[in-house]
């Protein structure tokens, strides 16, 4: 991924130059230079490549032979592979490095006021440079959903009709079915996972200069007298006004560098990863103790065979319903720009659990009786059926044989809501700051304009500001006094 924006706080429109800083902001962009490079010649050899693939498909409908076509393409594999192991290993080894230069920035320095007369100077914005982008976005998704249950009945079934075989086999049966306990349980997971990456490097076309560049004489020989002790200008001195002049343009000449203008870029480096993980695991019991209804299941038939009813009632079974549902996100977000401050929105997780839709006792009820007539209805004979079948309700009860789940649905039941960072929020932000890229109205510095000032032409200066129009002065500035327009000299003895 494209390297962001090499920039120090301390190189700003007007400012004195540290050549160290700059020196190593130049050698952070020389290290991140082949990384971008090599990147963009592993997307060019992709984006070739199936291009390359949507031709060969359009000849293929059309008919035309794309044998040798193809054999081009299996050959771009080879090179997109090397291009993305060169890509690797420079990446790998230069992070490290550049990782190093970057600790020496630091986002809080002192330095020296400039020189400039702030109050005559004025920035203008010329269309010097060019407006381009690069971009680069990868995203990936996944969206896994898993859901099984089981139903464990038939051994509890025969252990109840065990114990209550002495009711007689149609009694035995209905207790069997009403008595058993029935274990249903599922289970449900549901995996989210998802990573979106954006870079993006710009250049804009408005460039700033200091146009009218003026310099406060005054200050600038304050400012030079500290950072130059060992060639100090002494005003109150001729031979050492002389001493500078005569330095004027050979090698020895010293001089300070102040940032005049500047070409403007920005850059947009973001990458999100969500992890949103779900599980619920659910049970249900119908549990009933067989030794505890010998004497009921005996009332319980004589007052349903009484009323023209079939078994007895389903109440004698209890439900009970076990449920865990968790819920686990984790979200990482990186994001750093250069030259805009996007807006940052959030995004809003539904946090909720796993709720029974059905968990009415008398539903319930219903369904157990349901599957203990049906029960009773597949393990009675041929006889039992007919002297049963003295009503019309056991007539059909007998003739539902069809057997009903039990498993209770699950439904989604909210619980809270959060704020939080996503993808959402990653693609929010870089809209927002491609529109303030057309806008041109941002960036940090990606090329100086230095104008060196030196000891001689501080000295004119002076000369032109104290004793205008006396000596021949050379523009150190774009001030209208250097030029011999100052005002005339003050008449003498006053």
């Amino acid at each position: 991924m494209p390297t962001s924006i090499p920039y120090d706080p301390s190189l700003v429109l007007g400012s004195l130059v540290q050549k160290p800083i700059l020196d190593n902001l130049i050698a952070i962009g020389k290290l991140q230079a082949p990384l971008d490079n090599k990147q963009e010649s592993l997307n060019s050899l992709i984006l070739g490549k199936r291009s390359l693939t949507m031709t060969m498909n359009e000849l293929g409908n059309m008919g035309v032979d794309t044998k040798n076509l193809q054999a081009e393409i299996k050959k771009m594999d080879q090179s997109i592979s090397t291009a993305a192991t060169d890509y690797g290993k420079a990446f790998s080894k230069a992070i490290p490095q550049i990782a190093a230069k970057k600790a020496s920035i630091i986002a809080v320095d002192e330095s020296i006021e400039s020189p400039i007369d702030y109050n005559k100077s004025q920035i203008k914005k010329m269309p010097l440079s060019s407006d381009s982008l690069k971009m680069d976005a990868q995203y990936f998704s996944f969206d896994e959903n898993t859901q099984n249950a089981s139903n464990t009945v038939a051994q509890i079934k025969a252990y109840v009709s065990a114990q209550t075989s002495f009711l007689g086999t149609k009694r035995s049966a209905e207790a069997t079915a009403a008595a058993a306990t029935q274990v249903s349980k599922q289970l449900q997971n549901h995996d989210v996972e998802g990573t979106l990456i954006i870079t993006a490097a710009c250049t804009h076309k408005e460039a700033a200069l200091l146009a009218p560049f003026i310099i406060d004489v005054d200050k600038g020989i304050r400012v030079w007298n500290k950072l130059k002790p060992k060639s100090l200008i002494k005003i109150d001195d001729v031979g050492s006004m002389q001493k500078i002049s005569k330095q004027e343009g050979t090698p020895n000449e010293e001089s300070i560098n102040i940032i005049s203008g500047a070409t403007y870029g920005s850059s947009f480096v973001g990458m999100v990863h969500i992890l949103k993980s779900e599980s619920t695991s659910s049970s249900q019991k119908m549990v009933s103790m067989a030794s505890s209804l010998q004497a009921q299941m005996e009332t319980g038939g004589w007052f349903s065979n009484a009323q023209g009813g079939f078994g007895v009632d389903a109440s004698f079974a209890h439900d009970v319903k076990n449920m865990l549902s968790s819920q686990q996100i984790s979200s990482h977000v990186s994001l750093v720009t250069m030259g805009a401050i996007p807006t940052i929105k959030s995004g809003t997780v539904q946090l909720g659990v796993k709720q029974f839709t059905d968990f009415d006792p008398a539903k319930m009820m219903d369904k157990l009786a349901t599957l203990a007539n049906s029960t009773a209805a597949a393990q009675s004979s041929v006889a039992q059926s007919a002297q049963a079948a003295r009503t019309g309700q056991q007539m059909l009860a007998i003739r539902n044989s069809e057997i009903k789940s039990v498993m209770t649905g699950l439904g989604d039941i909210a619980d809270g809501e959060n704020k939080m960072l996503d993808i959402n929020t990653l693609m929010t932000a870089f809209e927002d700051y491609v529109t303030k890229a057309i806008a041109g109205e941002l960036g940090v510095p990606i090329n100086y304009y230095l104008k060196p000032i030196t000891a001689a032409q501080l000295a004119q200066m002076w000369v032109a500001k104290y004793y205008p129009k006396q000596y021949l002065t050379i523009s150190g500035d774009d001030s209208p006094s250097s030029n011999g327009q100052g005002p005339s000299p003050a008449p003498a003895g006053n």
